[in-house]
């Protein structure tokens, strides 16, 4: 049976205990609630976790899942570009924890972490708002910067991309320590 491109809540619920499921949100993210037997590789360390998860496709289907869905359907499409089959998790975590579904917290996961929209939002408003005053107490011209984060959110929408996304993902404490992920490609290989 081949895996569809997309698999609802329910069906992947019922599904779990065949699948492998990679997380490719950041490990504050992952930290803060993940489906049962997720496996932590952020989306920016997916090109080198493909050999140890294309093995594991050789054991069963693969679930890609994120918050929403958007970095999940671009790991699909890396995984396409590279001959590895999986799906998505349709709405992400967030839909799976509406659906009223178990999320698993890593044990000794103490620190709260805000999720990357929520950090993208306050760094977008900080960088608005300090533009406006820097325009209006410096010079006009720092107005540009809040001109900037417009374009930037227009064109983030139109190409469900953000770039300041991957430019926070690659703050300390959005990345995975080495040996975190060292562990999760082990488990991989093990499948």
């Amino acid at each position: 049976m081949t895996t569809p491109t997309v698999l609802a809540t329910d069906e992947a619920r019922t599904r779990l205990h065949e699948l492998t499921v990679i997380d490719v949100r950041t490990p504050g993210e992952y930290a803060g609630g993940h489906l049962p037997g997720a496996l932590n590789i952020p989306l920016d360390q997916i090109r080198r976790a493909l050999p140890d998860i294309r093995h594991a496709t050789g054991h069963g289907d693969v679930l890609v899942v994120c918050a929403s869905g958007a970095r999940s359907e671009n790991a699909c499409k890396i995984f396409a570009e590279n001959g590895v089959t999986a799906a998505t998790l349709s709405g992400g975590t967030g839909a799976w924890a509406a659906d009223g579904h178990e999320l698993h917290r890593p044990q000794g996961a103490s620190r709260t972490s805000w999720g990357m929209e929520r950090q993208v939002r306050l760094t977008a408003g900080v960088i608005v708002l300090l533009g406006l005053l820097l325009g209006l107490v410096v010079h006009p011209a720092f107005q540009l910067l809040s001109a900037g984060i417009a374009a930037g959110l227009v064109f983030s929408a139109l190409t469900n991309t953000c770039g300041m996304a991957a430019m926070l993902a690659r703050l300390p404490h959005n990345r995975p320590r080495a040996a975190d992920l060292d562990k999760t490609l082990a488990a991989l290989r093990n499948r």
